[in-house]
């Protein structure tokens, strides 16, 4: 990953290939934003007009280079963009992440550059951090015919003020982290299905255990069928890969507050004997990140020592069509006793979440979080950037959200309609996979709520929509995995860790 700092200097005297600025929409042209005064010196006062003269406006997403004049020790100056001009100057963690991170995508090939955006505080020192190195991923596992591209920025310096350095260090330690476990998720998300199925993600769990310090556990399709886990089987009994249940545990001695994160992990879904349409199929290695951000989550909370139990639960499995796969109709008893009719096979996600739930809400957690990518009607719903939250109680709902949200990532509360519910009456089972068809994302709230323990405060997060990008990179957002999820999680651990959730 590339190399981060935090320096007190100013930006023209740091001896860097480009130094970076932050430019924003004035009503007269590109306005620069503070901390960009000494370049603006050194360009006698006129860098804005320059940077005009070349097209800039100061929009979000944009960069634009221009050679460094002989008052600075770098090469090379890139303007990117803010958005709207700040009356006060102060810009908003998620301007200073995107613009970061649109940095750090145009420097790739690049040494070392300095971010001279508007870092007057360890949240905006985090945020342009955190954008930087999010910015200059790129995932070339598979890439062996020498068109890799250009090599990410090996290193980026954050410029802050004198004052709260120790703050600044702490900020710039925490983006690292949270950073690393996002590039952790989206590479396991990137990684094609013939070589993630859930042996191997579960070797990739036991691995991160190993070196974090956590404690890791692996049900295999024997110890499946022993506790009687129908949901996990019946999913995977189609597919070559048996499914695997990973239990990631932190543990901290002066924790108050337990909190449960179940994944789906489903390594590949061509959605079984309900088999999806062609077009529909590509992109289906996706479908494990919500396992994915579990798994950083957990890796993260015991990176940052955080006052909090986690258990992180991965349902892993593979949704393929054979002669020994799930058919629509068939009868699923689940862990805990509860019997599913399948009416639907690519509605797996739900079923082998279902399993998991019921098996964290043994153990007692304070409260139980699940993330999936589970519906498309959830994208028709919010969209590509924007994941959904539901619960049983709309205050730890509201929660949720506000977590999100100060993490920086993009979430609505969604409600969960008790006149739905009957559209999951089976004749044969105690409930059915599949309910209306309208407002599918909420029927599938609705069935994984069957299944959390009476007391357990419960939110479910659909991110089908934002965990996987199919368009091209914009702000810190890659093609491909995104990691989505990982921060919001994190975040509740942070909260419980302050009394600040329940």
């Amino acid at each position: 990953m590339t190399a981060l700092s935090v320096s007190t200097s100013s930006a023209a005297s740091l001896r860097v290939d480009a130094v970076v600025v932050g430019i924003a929409k004035g009503d007269k042209g590109p306005v620069l934003a503070p901390g960009a005064e000494s370049v603006a010196e050194a360009f006698g006062g006129r860098l804005a007009e320059v940077l005009a003269t070349l097209g800039a406006t100061g929009a979000e997403g944009e960069a634009v280079k221009v050679p460094a004049p002989a008052g600075l020790k770098a090469g090379v100056v890139l303007a990117v963009g803010l958005g709207d001009a700040a009356e006060d100057g102060a810009y908003g963690p998620e301007a200073l992440r995107r613009a970061a991170g649109v940095a750090a995508r145009t420097l790739a090939g690049t040494g070392k550059a300095a971010l001279a955006l508007p870092a007057v505080g360890p949240a905006e020192v985090e945020a342009a951090a955190l954008g930087g190195l999010l910015g200059a991923y790129a995932f070339t596992a598979y890439r062996t015919d020498g068109r890799n591209g250009k090599a990410p920025v090996g290193e980026l310096v954050v410029l802050a003020g004198r004052k709260g350095q120790k703050d600044a260090k702490a900020a710039v330690e925490r983006a690292t982290v949270l950073a690393g476990e996002m590039n952790r998720a989206r590479d396991l998300v990137n990684t094609p299905s013939n070589d993630l199925h859930p042996k191997s993600f579960a070797a990739a769990a036991q691995a991160a255990g190993k070196e974090y310090g956590l404690k890791v556990e692996v049900l295999d399709e024997k110890a499946l069928a022993k506790g009687s886990y129908g949901g996990i089987l019946g999913v995977g009994q189609g597919s070559a890969n048996p499914p695997r249940l990973v239990k990631v545990a932190y543990t901290h001695p002066k924790a108050k507050t337990t909190l449960a994160f179940v994944g789906k992990g489903i390594t590949y879904d061509s959605g079984g004997i309900s088999l999806k349409p062609a077009g529909h199929n590509e992109t289906m290695k996706c479908d494990m990140s919500g396992a994915a951000a579990v798994l950083a989550a957990v890796v993260a909370a015991s990176r940052l020592g955080l006052a909090v139990n986690v258990t992180g639960w991965l349902a892993l499995a593979e949704n393929m069509p054979s002669g020994s796969a799930t058919r629509p109709g068939d009868v699923l008893r689940m862990y805990g006793g509860r019997t599913v009719e399948v009416l639907n096979t690519d509605a797996e996600g739900r079923l082998v979440l279902a399993d998991a739930i019921v098996r964290a809400g043994e153990e007692g957690p304070d409260a139980i979080v699940d993330v999936a990518t589970l519906t498309g009607a959830m994208v028709l719903a919010l969209g590509t950037r924007t994941f959904g939250v539901m619960s049983d109680r709309d205050a730890f709902r509201d929660r949720v959200v506000d977590a999100a949200g100060r993490a920086g990532e993009q979430a609505w509360p969604m409600p969960l309609p008790a006149e739905l519910r009957k559209g999951m009456d089976s004749a044969v089972a105690d409930i059915a996979n599949m309910g209306e068809r309208m407002g599918g994302g909420l029927v599938a709230g609705l069935f994984l709520k069957e299944f959390v323990a009476e007391g357990i405060a419960w939110a479910h997060l659909d991110i089908a929509g934002p965990a996987f990008h199919e368009g091209q990179p914009y702000g810190y957002t890659p093609k491909g995995g995104t990691g989505s999820a990982v921060r919001t999680l994190v975040q509740l651990a942070e909260d419980a860790a302050a009394g600040a959730l329940l």
